[in-house]
C-alpha cells in the first residue's frame, strides 16, 4: 500500500469514525440525560455492580481473536483463519455465558448483598453470546479500513437501543431500562454485520490456524484482563465498601469525563491499529504518526476537561439536579486525571500494533499490581469516591513516566518530543483558565457565559499558535486549498 493510499484511508477512517461517534454520542448523551432524570443513583449503581462482574468474564470473550486477525499481515492470513476464529469464538462464548449465569450472578448477588443482580446479570450478559458472532466481520472491516459500514451499523444499533430504553424508562421499568439499553444494540448489529461483509462461516476448524491466532490472542486477552482490572477495580470497591448510591454518582462523573476522551481515542485507535500493524517495521513513520495522534487528541480533549474542572459543579447540578451533588468532586478530579492521560494516549495501541502484545500485557500487569490496586484500595477505603478519583489523578501522572520509558526504547520518543506535542493544548488551557478564574474573582459570572469565554479564549490561543506548529499548519493550509491532508 502506497503512502498516499494509506493516508487517504487514515483520513477516511477518522472521518467515518467521527461521524459514528458524533451521531451515537449526541444521541446517547440525550438518552443518559433523560434516564438520569427519570431514574436514581441507586439504579445506576446496580447496573454498575453487574457490569463489574460481567466485565471480568467478557475480557476472555474473543480470546484476542479479533486483534490477532487485524494485526496479522495479509499474506499470512488464510480463509481457514476466519472460519476457525468464528467457531472458536462461538463455542467459547456459550461456555462463558453458562458460567456467568450459573456462577457469576449468584456470587455477585452475595458479594454486594443485592438479590436483584441474580436476574440483571444474565440479561446484561447476552452481549457475551452476540459479540463473537460479529468479531470476524468487524475484523475484516477494520483490516480493510472500511469504517463507513461500521459507522452505519453501530449508529443504527445504538439509536434503536436508546429509543427502547427511553420507552422502558417512561413505562416505569426502572433499572431494566438501563439493562436493555446495554444489550439491544449488540443484538441489532448482528444481521447488519453479516450483510456488510457478505462473509458466511463454513464448517471449517483447523488446529494450525487456531494456534496462529491464539498465540497472539493469548497475550492480548491477558492485556484486556489487566486493563479491565484497572478500569473496573474502582467500581468493584466502591460498590462493596461504600454504597450503590455512591457508585451511581461516581459512574456519572466517569461518564462525563471519559465520554469525549474515550470516544476520541477509540476513533484514532481503531484507525491507527491496522496502520501500526502495516508499518510495524518502519520506526520513523511510527513515531511521526504517534506524535500527531497525541497532539490532535489533546487539542480536542483539553478544553472540555478544563471546563469540567472550573465549571463542573454548576453544569452538573443544573443539568442533572441536586441529587447528583456527590459527583461534583470526583468529576473535577477525574477531569484532572484525563489531562495527564492524554499526554500518552495511544501508546498501548502502538505497542500492540508493533506485534509486542506480550510487552503490553506485562506493562498493564505491573501497573495494575503496583499502582491501581494499592492506590485505589486505600483511596476508597479512607475517602470514598473522592479518594478513588484522587487515586486516578496520581496514577495517570505516574503513568506518563512509565509510557515515556517504553516509547523511548521502541520509537525513540523522548520527553522533548512530548513537550513539543503538548505545547499548544497546555498553553491554551492555562490561558483560558486564568481568564475565567479572573472573571470569577471579580464578578459573579454565570456558568454559561464563563464556559463560552473559556472555550473562545482556548480557540483563539490555539489559532494564534497554530502557525508555529508545522504539522497543524500543513493541515490547515491543505484544508483551505482543498488538497489531500498529510497526517
Amino acid at each position: 500500500m502506497s503512502e498516499l493510499t494509506l493516508k487517504s484511508k487514515i483520513l477516511s477512517g477518522i472521518f467515518w469514525n467521527t461521524v459514528q461517534v458524533v451521531i451515537y454520542r449526541s444521541f446517547s448523551f440525550v438518552i443518559k440525560l433523560v434516564l438520569a432524570r427519570l431514574l436514581f443513583p441507586e439504579q445506576f449503581g446496580l447496573v454498575g455492580m453487574a457490569s463489574v462482574f460481567i466485565s471480568f468474564i467478557e475480557v476472555f470473550n474473543d480470546i484476542g481473536i479479533a486483534a490477532a486477525l487485524v494485526q496479522r499481515k495479509e499474506e499470512n492470513l488464510r480463509e481457514a483463519h476466519f472460519h476457525t476464529s468464528f467457531w472458536s469464538g462461538v463455542i467459547w462464548s456459550i461456555s462463558l455465558y453458562i458460567f456467568i449465569t450459573l456462577a457469576v450472578a449468584p456470587v455477585a448477588a452475595v458479594f454486594y448483598e443485592e438479590p436483584l443482580l441474580r436476574s440483571i446479570i444474565p440479561v446484561l450478559s447476552i452481549g457475551v453470546l452476540s459479540s463473537p458472532i460479529n468479531l470476524v466481520h468487524k475484523a475484516q472491516l477494520t483490516k480493510a479500513m472500511d469504517f463507513k459500514k461500521q459507522a452505519f451499523i453501530e449508529n443504527a444499533a445504538h439509536i434503536f437501543s436508546g429509543i427502547l430504553s427511553l420507552i422502558l424508562a417512561f413505562a416505569g421499568a426502572g433499572v431494566w431500562a438501563l439493562v436493555f439499553n446495554a444489550v439491544a444494540s449488540l443484538i441489532i448489529a448482528m444481521p447488519l454485520y453479516f450483510r456488510a461483509t457478505a462473509w458466511k462461516p463454513k464448517l471449517i476448524w483447523e488446529r494450525e490456524a487456531f494456534n496462529d491466532i491464539f498465540g497472539f490472542g493469548l497475550y492480548t486477552t491477558g492485556t484486556n484482563f489487566f486493563n479491565n482490572l484497572i478500569n473496573k477495580l474502582d467500581y468493584l470497591l466502591i460498590g462493596k465498601l461504600v454504597s450503590a448510591s455512591a457508585l451511581g454518582a461516581y459512574t456519572l462523573a466517569f461518564i462525563l469525563t471519559d465520554i469525549v476522551k474515550n470516544e476520541l481515542m477509540n476513533i484514532m485507535n481503531r484507525v491507527m491499529y491496522p496502520v501500526y500493524g502495516t508499518l510495524q517495521d518502519d520506526i520513523a513513520s511510527l513515531k511521526k504518526y504517534y506524535v500527531n495522534i497525541v497532539k490532535y487528541n489533546s487539542l480536542v480533549v483539553y478544553p472540555i476537561m478544563i471546563l469540567w474542572i472550573i465549571e463542573g459543579e454548576p453544569i452538573l447540578l443544573t443539568v442533572f439536579g441536586e441529587k447528583w451533588m456527590e459527583a461534583v468532586i470526583p468529576l473535577k478530579l477525574l477531569a484532572g486525571s484525563v489531562l495527564f492521560h492524554m499526554m500518552v494516549n495511544s501508546n498501548t495501541t502502538l505497542i500492540r500494533g508493533m506485534g509486542k502484545a506480550q510487552l503490553e500485557m506485562k506493562i498493564q500487569f505491573w501497573k495494575a499490581l503496583l499502582l491501581y490496586a494499592p492506590l485505589l484500595t486505600s483511596g476508597i477505603y479512607f475517602y470514598g469516591i473522592s479518594g478513588a478519583a484522587m487515586a486516578f489523578l496520581i496514577i495517570k501522572f505516574l503513568s506518563v513516566f512509565i509510557a515515556q520509558f517504553y516509547m523511548k526504547i521502541l520509537i525513540n520518543y523522548t520527553f522533548i518530543d512530548l513537550f513539543r506535542a503538548m505545547k499548544i493544548p497546555v498553553i491554551a488551557s492555562a490561558a483560558s483558565s486564568l481568564v475565567v478564574l479572573g472573571l470569577h474573582a471579580v464578578a459573579n459570572v454565570h456558568f454559561i457565559i464563563a464556559s463560552s469565554i473559556l472555550l473562545t479564549v482556548y480557540a483563539l490561543v490555539v489559532y494564534k499558535m497554530i502557525g508555529q506548529d508545522k504539522d497543524v499548519a500543513i493541515i490547515i493550509k491543505s484544508l483551505k486549498e482543498g488538497k489531500k491532508l498529510r497526517v
